[in-house]
């Protein structure tokens, strides 16, 4: 009988506690392991370290509550050096021990130099959402797209009556992304005669030491909003060029993957006063059921023993590598890759941090800008309040 995918099964660790195999049992175990490529040196290093953070979290919850089966999960971490060749010497290495799934890599261009070696498998569950898979295929992708972030931001920016827009995005794969995620949701029927216009359209290159003469071309269009679009470290490059360029009263919005901590902290004196994301609901603590908030309780007591304060980012890993657990504890800890592919293509009403997730739609992902809420950095407070309702809407109060 195919295993039941409902949001009740997708509570995959609320599930363990009541089969949990002793500590000592489950130590003697084999391991199950799971290879992960992510970027913990190099510009993407902000993003790898989260998404470790969250796999460790992961699996010490897992673990403690019996594992898969009564075996011990093992994530494998390798760092590709936020570098595509050596994400795909690490995926033939890998590939060589005839896996069934690899998590990873970090970045868009990263996970799109890897796709190609898992045509026929094994199942690759990239950690950006800066990909399109093509339905039916082995590739998986994390969080909303691209394209559904900037659903959420226009919604928004047309309710505070921003109509003038500027792109600053760089030249990467997850910049290019953005160009095109933006430009075609612009053309959305929803926004055609909306009055929202793109004013100004800038690009950089990720190792630029600065942006001066983009922010002075975007400065002469009067934009009231700018979208400065670039993960890691480079927007810390977009921060300072705003900032220099007298732009920082103008309200910023950039992507998930510099919703950390640790960029808030680096970046404190260059954040502008309005700077806004497309974020998740389980940042405010927002949770639409009662099961919701089952699933961010058990998220955020995972990082209580490892003394780390979750952001956005462990989010990136810690569903995908949910998922994948379990539909090895569904399927069974050697379970091939088409199995495992089959296995996700079904799965519906999965309640997962990132929210309720239905892959029958082929986009590989299984999520829309409707699991989205724009939220703004409270400097005073230290985190992330909500601005908008799901998808980018009016907020409710």
């Amino acid at each position: 009988m195919p295993p039941v995918r409902t949001a009740l099964a997708a509570l995959f660790i609320t599930a363990l506690l009541s089969a949990a195999t002793p500590v000592a049992t489950l130590a003697q175990a084999k391991p199950v392991d799971i290879n992960v490529i992510v970027s913990l040196t190099g510009p993407g290093t902000f993003l790898g370290k989260g998404e470790v953070d969250g796999l460790n979290a992961l699996e010490g919850a897992v673990n403690k509550r019996g594992g898969i089966r009564g075996r011990p999960v093992n994530f494998i971490i390798h760092d590709d050096q936020t570098n595509p060749q050596q994400s795909v010497q690490l995926t033939n290495q890998i590939l060589a021990g005839k896996v069934s799934v690899i998590l990873g890599s970090s970045l868009g261009g990263t996970c799109l130099a890897m796709a190609p070696l898992v045509t026929s498998g094994p199942v690759q569950y990239c950690l950006s959402p800066a990909i399109h898979p093509k339905s039916g295929s082995f590739t998986f992708t994390s969080n909303v797209s691209t394209s559904d972030y900037a659903i959420a931001f226009y919604r928004y920016f047309r309710t505070q009556k921003w109509t003038r827009i500027a792109l600053i995005t760089s030249t990467d794969a997850s910049g290019q992304d953005a160009d095109e995620g933006f430009g075609n949701a612009l053309n959305l029927p929803e926004f055609k005669d909306s009055g929202l216009s793109m004013v100004s359209h800038e690009h950089f290159n990720i190792t630029d030491l600065s942006v001066s003469a983009q922010m002075a071309r975007i400065r002469a269009t009067n934009p009231q909003v700018i979208v400065a679009y670039s993960p890691g470290t480079p927007f810390g490059t977009l921060l300072q060029g705003i900032k220099q360029g007298g732009l920082d009263d103008v309200p910023i919005a950039t992507g998930t993957a510099n919703m950390t901590y640790a960029e808030m902290k680096q970046y404190a004196q260059l954040i502008p006063k309005d700077l806004i994301f497309p974020g998740l609901p389980y940042l405010a603590r927002q949770a639409a059921s009662p099961k919701e908030r089952a699933v961010q309780d058990t998220f955020y007591d995972a990082f209580k023993p490892l003394g780390v304060v979750p952001d956005l980012i462990q989010s990136f890993s810690w569903d995908p590598a949910s998922i994948v657990i379990d539909a090895l504890r569904a399927l069974g800890p050697d379970a091939g890759a088409d199995q495992i592919r089959q296995y996700i293509e079904n799965l519906h009403d999965y309640i997962g941090i990132n929210g309720v997730y239905d892959f029958r739609d082929g986009s590989q992902r299984g999520l829309t800008e409707h699991n989205l809420m724009v939220m703004r950095w409270d400097i005073d407070k230290g985190t992330w309040s909500a601005v908008s309702g799901l998808g980018g809407g009016p907020l409710n109060r």
